[in-house]
């Protein structure tokens, strides 16, 4: 009688870990990172044309999805090893998982940084910009206006961000939500309106979406740290072999 074939090894859980935890956390990093260049772009559509240090933030969203891409790539490569039982792809996967490991360290370094700066950066940008370009600018001018009557506030810090803007110097007036829709909307009607200003709303946004990046992010790590121990553990069992 022919021998019986050999009935397919089914996947044990160390290449479970290795494949899912790497997979798991390349696909959210992927996703965090779409949705922060979406939501980072409507924030530097805010602010116009902004210097290149703001600019940063929105690159690390940039590296987030490539890291993320890379890493559901090598899922399947620390995969591969622990099944096939290869000290070299063992090793492949935990140098590259290292080295992005340290990379995602000086990438949260570099938007802690930036995340200090919002506000020095908001107040010295943001306020000339306002001054300069609302009323001419118009893709500036209608994000405003919306963001404006959607939160319920006047400019970065009050109606004066508007004083000598190209709409005030054309129309004499202040945007209207500066005056809670009365009309016509004087320095008068917006002082006694107080309307505040866009900027602490601005910030915590900007604070929430980096408490959020930040969280994701240290759950990752603990992914990748623990998918590097597996990975070395099952390369020094191999050893033992």
């Amino acid at each position: 009688m022919p021998a019986p074939s050999p009935k397919p090894r089914s996947l044990p859980a160390r290449e479970l870990m290795l494949s899912l935890s790497s997979q798991l956390g390349g696909g959210t990093l992927l996703g965090v990172g779409i949705w922060v260049t979406v939501d980072g772009k409507s924030f530097l559509d805010i602010f116009g044309a902004l210097s290149s240090s703001v600019l940063q933030v929105v690159n690390v969203s940039y590296f987030l999805i490539v890291i993320g891409a890379i890493l559901l790539v090598i899922g399947f490569l620390g995969c591969c090893g622990a099944q096939k039982e290869s000290k070299c792809l063992l090793m492949m996967f935990f140098s590259v998982l290292l080295i992005i490991f340290i990379a995602e360290i000086a990438a949260a370094v570099v938007a802690l940084v930036y995340t200090s700066l919002a506000e020095t950066l908001l107040t010295a940008v943001v306020t000339p910009l306002l001054k300069e370009k609302y009323g001419t600018d118009k893709t500036l001018t209608q994000i405003w206006n919306v963001t404006m009557n959607e939160v319920n506030c006047c400019g970065l810090n009050n109606y004066t961000d508007f004083t000598d803007s190209p709409w005030y110097k054309e129309h004499k007036t202040y945007p209207e939500p500066c005056c809670k829709d009365k009309q016509p909307c004087n320095s008068t009607i917006a002082a006694e309106s107080e309307v505040p200003g866009c900027f602490h709303q601005i910030l915590e946004e900007i604070k929430t979406n980096a408490g959020v990046v930040g969280g994701v992010a240290a759950g990752i790590a603990a992914l990748e740290i623990a998918s590097m121990a597996v990975s070395m553990y099952l390369y020094c069992k191999l050893d033992q072999k």
